[in-house]
C-alpha cells in the first residue's frame, strides 16, 4: 500500500478542481461531503503510508516517487518528485489529520455564508499546496507549495472581502511574505549555483562531503531562514499574522496550527545539515526564535480580543520551535509542532464556538460566566489553555522541556546558550 503515497496531495487537488469547475451547480451537501472526504482519505493513506514505511529498515530509507521531469534547461533540471520520509510523514499526519477536523468542523460553521463552496475550494488549495511543500523531494517544488500556501492564506484571509479590514488583511500577508519569499528564492538559486542541483538527497550529500564552506553554507541557511520567519511569523515579519483573524475562525485554526506556519519550522529542520554545518547561522535562528518567544507573549497579554490573544500565543509557540532547531533539538522542534498542532486548533475551534453562542463578540471583557451555556466548550478550551502553558503531564509540558533542557545543555559549550533558555523559560511564565 505504500507505493499509493504519491496520492496523498493529489486527493485534494483533484477536490479543488472539480469544485472550482462545478460547484456552483454542486448541492451544499454534497460540496462539504466531498471537501472533507478528499482530506480524510489523504490522512488515511498518510497513515498507511507512515506505518509502511517504520516497518522497512526502520524507515531509514524514504518513499521516492518520480513522476516525471518537469523543468529541463541545459543543467539544469528539476523532477516533479515527492518523497515520503519520517519528517515529511509526520507533517502530512498533521495537515491532513488537522485540517480534515477543520474542514468538518467549517460545515457546520459557514453553513450560511454566501461563498460556501468558494471557501471549501480554497480549503482544499490550502492542503494541497501544505501536502506539496512538505512532500516535495527538491526545493523547487517545495516553494511552489510555499507559495501556494502565501496565495492560499490571501485567499482565506481576505475571505469576506466587502470588508476592508479583510481585504486589507489579505494583502498585508501577502505582500510581507512576499519579502520572506525573496530571501528563500535567493537561498535556493546560491544552492543550485554551488552543488547543481536542487533535490534534498544531493543538497545533504554535497554537504557531508564537504562542498560547501561553512561561510557560504552561513549565507544560505541565512537566506532560507529570511523566508522561513515570514511564513513562520517570526521578528521582524511578524506583523501579517494578527491581522490574519480577519478572516473565518476555521481558517485561524487552519492557517496557525496544521498548516502555514509551521512551513518555515519544517523547512529548517528539512535543511538541518546545512545549519549543523554553520553554527553561526543556528545561533541566528536560536536568537530570533528565542526573543519572539518572549515578545510575542507580552503582545499577547495586551490584547482583549480572543483571536489576537491566540495569534500572539502562536508566533510565540512558533519562536520555541525555531529554539529547538537552532539548538539542534530538530526532534523536539517538530514534537513541539506536533503538539502545538492539535492544541492550537482546539484553542481557535473552541474560540469560535464561544463566539458563536455570542453572536460573533470578540471582546473577553464581555465574556464570563459561559461554562453553564457551553458544557462541552468549556472543559476543551481549558484542556487546550492547560497544554499551552505547559502544565506538567499535558502535551505541552514534554515538548517545551524537551526543547529548554536541550538550551541549557548546550550551555556548557557556550554561555550565548544560557541566555536562550533564560529567554525560553521567561516565555514559558508569560504563556
Amino acid at each position: 500500500m505504500t507505493e499509493i503515497f504519491w496520492l496523498i496531495p493529489f486527493i485534494p487537488a483533484a477536490s479543488t478542481l472539480i469544485l472550482a469547475v462545478f460547484g456552483k451547480k454542486l448541492p451544499k451537501k454534497y460540496v462539504s461531503f466531498q471537501a472533507c472526504f478528499a482530506v480524510f482519505a489523504s490522512f488515511v493513506i498518510s497513515a498507511i503510508s507512515a506505518v509502511g514505511l517504520l516497518q522497512t529498515a526502520h524507515g531509514n530509507y524514504p518513499l521516492v516517487k518520480n513522476l516525471f521531469s518537469w523543468i529541463q534547461a541545459g543543467s539544469f533540471q528539476v523532477n516533479l518528485s515527492l518523497m515520503f520520509d519520517p519528517l515529511s510523514a509526520v507533517m502530512a499526519l498533521v495537515v491532513s489529520g488537522v485540517g480534515f477536523i477543520i474542514h468538518v468542523y467549517s460545515v457546520g460553521y459557514m453553513a450560511d455564508d454566501e461563498g460556501y463552496t468558494r471557501y471549501f475550494t480554497y480549503l482544499n488549495l490550502f492542503t494541497f499546496s501544505m501536502l506539496i511543500l512538505v512532500m516535495a523531494s527538491n526545493l523547487v517544488l517545495m516553494f511552489v507549495g510555499w507559495e501556494g500556501v502565501g496565495l492560499c492564506s490571501y485567499l482565506l484571509i481576505g475571505f469576506w472581502f466587502e470588508r476592508h479590514s479583510a481585504a486589507n488583511a489579505g494583502k498585508k500577508a501577502f505582500i510581507v511574505n512576499r519579502i520572506g519569499d525573496t530571501g528563500f528564492l535567493l537561498g535556493i538559486l546560491f544552492i543550485f549555483i554551488h552543488i547543481g542541483s536542487a533535490e534534498f538527497t544531493a543538497i545533504n550529500e554535497a554537504i557531508s562531503a564537504g562542498a560547501i564552506s561553512v561561510g557560504l553554507a552561513t549565507l544560505i541557511a541565512i537566506l532560507l531562514f529570511v523566508g522561513a520567519t515570514g511564513k513562520s511569523a517570526q521578528i521582524p515579519l511578524y506583523v501579517w499574522l494578527p491581522d490574519a483573524m480577519e478572516g473565518p475562525t476555521p481558517v485561524s485554526a487552519l492557517i496557525h496550527a496544521a498548516t502555514m506556519v509551521t512551513a518555515g519550522v519544517y523547512m529548517v529542520c528539512r535543511m538541518n545539515l546545512l545549519y549543523t554545518l554553520s553554527e553561526t547561522a543556528a545561533q541566528v535562528v536560536a536568537l530570533v526564535g528565542a526573543i519572539t518567544a518572549v515578545y510575542a507573549a507580552t503582545m499577547a497579554l495586551t490584547q482583549n480580543d480572543i483571536k489576537r490573544v491566540l495569534a500572539y500565543s502562536t508566533i510565540s509557540q512558533i519562536g520555541y520551535m525555531f529554539i529547538g532547531c537552532g539548538v539542534g533539538a530538530y526532534a523536539a522542534g517538530m514534537f513541539h509542532l506536533y503538539t502545538h498542532a492539535f492544541f492550537k486548533s482546539l484553542l481557535f475551534l473552541a474560540a469560535g464556538s464561544v463566539m458563536h453562542a455570542l453572536s460573533g463578540e470578540i471582546n473577553m471583557k464581555k465574556m464570563g460566566g459561559l461554562r453553564k451555556y457551553l458544557p462541552l466548550t468549556y472543559p476543551t478550551f481549558l484542556i487546550g489553555a492547560i497544554a499551552i502553558a505547559g502544565v506538567p503531564f499535558f502535551s505541552g509540558f514534554f515538548s517545551k522541556d524537551a526543547i529548554l533542557t536541550r538550551a541549557f545543555a548546550q550551555g556548557q559549550y557556550s554561555a550565548f546558550y544560557y541566555f536562550i533558555w533564560g529567554l525560553g523559560i521567561m516565555g514559558a511564565v508569560l504563556t
